[in-house]
C-alpha cells in the first residue's frame, strides 16, 4: 500500500471518528461498505490536500483501498483471534500514513501543549528537501539546526539526508528534483551524518543514504545518481560500506545501476570479488580469480548483496558472475566462463537467466553460443516471462540503445521459443513478428 500523506491542519479527533466509522463498516451486512468507507476516507483527504485525481492518483487510491479491503478481510477470516476493534482500525489508519503504532501516530500529531509539534517542522523540511526548496529549507534549518540530524517520526525514521535517496520512505516523498545535488550539499555542509542508518527496510547496517541512493530508480531517473553518490563520497561516505563488505558496489550492481558503479569504482570502491570483476568487465581479474567452474583461487573473497544470503560455495559465485557478465553485456566474460564450464541455465536473484540478459542487451554473438549449450528458452524470471517475453518487454519499456530486438527475436523463435508466450506484445512490430510465427493460431 502507498503511504498516505497527511492532511494538511489533521486533527486526532477525526482520526477517532475515522477509526469508529471502519469499525462499523467491518461489522456491516454490505460487503462493499469496508471499500466506501476508504473510498470516502481517500477521497476526502485528496480533497483536502487539493490533489487532482489523475490517472496515476486514481491508481494509488484504487490500491490503498483493495489494501484496507484485504486486511478487514483477512482480519475477520477464521484463523482470527477475534472481530474486527478499534484498536484493529486505529492500527490500520496509522500504519496507512508510515507510523509503526496508533501511539505513535497520535505522539506525532499532538505534543503536550497540543499547539506548535516539533515533526511540523521536519514534515516541512522533508518536503522542502523533496521538492528542491533550498530556500524554504536553509530558513527552516538557521531557525531549527536540530532538524539536521532529526529523524521522521515514520516507521523508517529517516533523516531529512536519507530523503535525497528517494528510497525507503513514503512513497510521495520518493521524488528527486533537479537541483537534488545542491540540496544534499546543503544537508551535508549543515552537518548531516552522511552514513546514518535508517529503519527503512531491513533495518540492517546498509540502510545508509549511499545504499538507498544506489538502488533507488528516482535519482538515477533524473539522471543525478552519479552525482549524488560523487557528493557523499565527498563529505566522507563508507565508499565500500559501513562493515566494509562492499555492500554500495555490491547494491549498485544488484539494481543494475552500472553509471553509480562505475563512479564508487573511480572513487575507490574494492572490486576483489569475482562477481564485481565480471559485472564491471575486468576480464584479467575474473581470469585470475576463477581455476575452473567449481573453484576460485585461495582468497578470493565471497561477496554478494547482503539481502541474497548466497552461501560459501564458489560455484554459486561463479554463476552468478557468469550472469551479470550478460546483465552488463559483458560477452568475453561471459564466454570465458562458459568455456570454464559454468552452467549456461545459471539465473541469478531475480531469476533472469544468462539468455535473459544476453537478449536484453542484444549480444547476437553470446547468444548463439548460449543456444548451442543448451540455455533454457522457456525458463522463467521472478516476472513469470520467459526469454522471448523478456527481450519483448526490454524492446518496448527498457530498450538498450543501437539494439535490433527483431533480430533477437527472431533468433530466439528459430531456435524453438514458444511465440504465444510474448503474444500479445502490445507493440504492433513485435506482434507482426510473432504472428508471422503463428502467435495467436491456437
Amino acid at each position: 500500500m502507498d503511504t498516505l500523506p497527511l492532511p494538511p491542519r489533521p486533527s486526532l479527533e477525526q482520526y477517532r471518528k475515522r477509526a469508529k466509522g471502519l469499525v462499523a463498516a467491518a461489522k456491516s451486512r454490505d460487503p462493499d461498505a469496508v471499500r466506501i468507507w476508504a473510498s470516502d476516507w481517500l477521497g476526502s483527504l485528496a480533497k483536502l490536500l487539493d490533489v487532482p485525481i489523475t490517472p496515476f492518483v486514481q491508481g494509488s487510491i484504487d490500491r490503498a483501498i483493495a489494501h484496507i479491503d484485504g486486511q478487514v478481510r483477512e482480519r475477520q477470516s477464521k484463523g482470527a483471534s477475534g472481530p474486527f476493534t478499534l484498536v484493529d482500525a486505529q492500527l490500520l489508519i496509522a500504519q496507512a500514513h508510515g507510523f509503526e503504532s496508533w501511539a505513535a501516530f497520535v505522539r506525532h500529531l499532538e505534543d503536550s501543549s497540543g499547539n506548535h509539534r516539533a515533526g511540523d517542522d521536519f514534515e516541512a523540511a522533508a518536503d522542502a528537501v523533496v521538492s528542491g526548496d533550498l530556500t524554504t529549507l536553509e530558513s527552516l534549518v538557521r531557525q531549527h539546526p536540530e532538524l539536521i540530524r532529526a529523524r521522521s517520526n515514520r516507521v523508517h525514521h529517516s533523516t531529512l539526508l536519507h530523503y535525497m535517496a528517494a528510497n525507503g520512505v513514503e512513497d510521495f516523498r520518493q521524488k528527486t528534483p533537479s537541483n537534488a545535488v545542491a540540496v544534499a550539499r546543503f544537508l551535508l555542509q549543515a552537518g548531516a551524518e552522511v552514513d546514518a542508518v535508517a529503519d527503512t527496510y531491513d533495518g540492517n547496517w546498509w540502510q545508509t543514504t549511499m545504499n538507498l541512493l544506489v538502488s533507488s530508480a528516482h535519482p538515477a531517473g533524473a539522471g543525478l545518481q552519479p552525482a549524488l553518490v560523487e557528493v557523499l563520497l565527498d563529505f566522507g561516505a563508507a565508499v565500500n560500506g559501513l562493515k566494509d563488505d562492499e555492500s554500495p558496489l555490491m547494491t549498485a550492481l544488484d539494481f543494475g545501476y552500472i553509471d553509480a558503479a562505475e563512479t564508487l569504482v573511480r572513487r575507490g570502491a574494492r572490486v576483489d570479488n569475482v562477481v564485481a570483476a565480471a559485472a564491471m568487465g575486468q576480464i584479467d581479474l575474473v581470469r585470475s580469480f576463477v581455476t575452473n567452474k567449481n573453484t576460485l583461487l585461495p582468497g578470493v573473497p565471497f561477496v554478494a548483496p547482503p539481502w541474497r544470503r548466497l552461501p560459501d560455495d564458489p560455484k554459486v559465485h561463479i554463476e552468478l558472475a557468469f550472469v551479470w557478465a550478460c546483465k552488463f553485456a559483458r560477452p568475453a566474460i561471459a564466454e570465458f566462463l562458459l568455456d570454464m564450464g559454468v552452467d549456461p541455465a545459471a539465473r541469478e536473484g531475480y531469476k533472469m537467466t544468462a539468455l535473459h540478459w544476453a537478449a536484453a542487451n542484444g549480444c547476437m554473438e553470446l547468444i548463439t553460443r548460449l543456444l548451442q549449450r543448451g540455455a533454457p528458452l522457456e525458463a522463467m524470471n521472478r516476472w513469470d516471462g520467459t526469454v522471448l517475453d523478456s527481450t519483448a518487454h526490454f524492446a518496448i519499456h527498457q530498450p538498450v540503445d543501437g539494439v535490433n530486438y527483431l533480430a533477437v527475436l527472431e533468433t530466439l523463435i528459430a531456435a524453438g521459443a514458444d511465440v504465444n508466450a510474448a503474444f500479445p506484445s502490445g507493440a504492433e512490430r513485435i506482434d507482426d513478428v510473432l504472428r508471422r510465427h503463428g502467435a495467436g493460431r491456437r
